[in-house]
């Protein structure tokens, strides 16, 4: 249970020139790279991930999980490509269309919680390099699809059961606001350095849960600020997995086939989410989830064996009831802070 209080309204005055030069500056940088290194061979070679990131890319601005949500299953389970490829395929295909989302999202000046987002991109700026740098390195690929597995059928599993109750949030519990500035940091710092530097997603995920979960934070709210701390994360991501020269390779010709897809994809969805209704486009997300699991499990079955299927299914048991048990706390966070405001006494929001 959340107190009732009117979301903050987006501000007038939207900047939609500034979305509109990024556009034109991108296309003109695209168009660039395929002419002048004659790559039009490779857009028709990799038409598949084009097509597939439509999808992603509408997913990643109008959900909380990232495009590579879609890219990563795609190219590790589908077109059977090392699951290192679909991490930095995921950072990289993020730092355009998140980072396009992003802009649209800041130039329609639309609400966001400001104090978390700040704090979590300042964790992410520390936690992101050290978990590319010196932990990513150490994990094998089957942990790999395995994490992204896991993490991704939690959630599916979180709105199969509680999509209801998540998108009646309004606004933020007021009690939440005392350990805003932990939890964006906290966040960023560890999800950056462990999730998200070993799938190539997730921060986003992670943030929204405490959000949505703890702080019964308002969707409309809580997806662009998750949107854009991903971003943030992909572009630190790519940017030191490039510097360090750790890319792997066919990352560029998926992503040249790609960009000028999830471009336009992500802002759409963060533009057509808040005029449908957001609870068909969670559900067909959380079918997405949890179908990839099943699949990633029926590929890697000769690995894993019974054992490391069982294993794989109590983890996401395990993830599931810490979800439900940030739940359980955003709710008594709630009702106190609904007693504060009932009985005058701000003390009792603060117990």
């Amino acid at each position: 249970m959340c107190v009732p209080s009117a979301p903050m309204p987006a501000k007038p005055n939207p900047r939609l020139w500034i979305f509109a030069i990024w556009l034109v500056a991108f296309y003109a940088s695209w168009l660039l790279l395929v002419v002048s290194g004659h790559q039009e061979h490779t857009l028709i070679e990799h038409w598949g991930i084009a097509a597939a990131m439509a999808l992603g890319s509408y997913a990643a601005g109008s959900t909380p999980l990232g495009g590579g949500t879609v890219g990563f299953p795609v190219l590790v389970l589908l077109f059977h490509q090392p699951a290192t490829l679909g991490r930095d395929f995921s950072f990289a295909i993020q730092s355009i269309g998140m980072t396009s989302a992003s802009i649209f999202i800041l130039c329609r000046r639309q609400p966001l919680e400001w104090v978390i987002l700040r704090w979590s991109l300042f964790g992410a700026l520390i936690g992101t390099p050290v978990g590319v740098l010196l932990i990513a390195p150490h994990v094998p690929d089957i942990a790999i699809k395995l994490t992204f597995a896991v993490i991704w059928a939690s959630f599916g599993l979180l709105h199969l059961y509680r999509t209801g109750d998540i998108c009646r949030n309004v606004g933020e519990t007021p009690a939440a606001h005392r350990f805003d500035r932990n939890v964006g940091f906290a966040v960023g710092l560890l999800a950056g350095a462990t999730v998200a530097a070993i799938t190539g997603v997730g921060i986003d995920m992670i943030l929204y849960a405490m959000m949505v979960l703890l702080m019964r934070a308002d969707l409309k709210v809580a997806i662009p600020t998750t949107v854009i701390v991903m971003a943030f994360t992909s572009l630190i991501g790519i940017a030191v997995k490039s510097l360090s020269g750790g890319v792997q390779p066919a990352v560029y010709e998926n992503w040249l086939a790609a960009a000028p897809v999830v471009a336009l994809g992500a802002p759409f969805g963060a533009f057509i989410v808040n005029r449908l209704n957001r609870k068909p486009t969670l559900y067909v997300v959380a079918f997405l989830c949890i179908a990839q699991f099943f699949w990633t499990l029926h590929q890697s079955f000769a690995v894993l064996g019974a054992l490391g299927v069982g294993a794989a299914f109590l983890c996401v048991m395990a993830f599931n009831v810490g979800l439900e048990f940030l739940w359980r706390v955003g709710d008594r966070l709630g009702r106190r802070a609904l007693r504060a405001q009932q009985t005058g006494d701000p003390v009792v929001a603060q117990s």
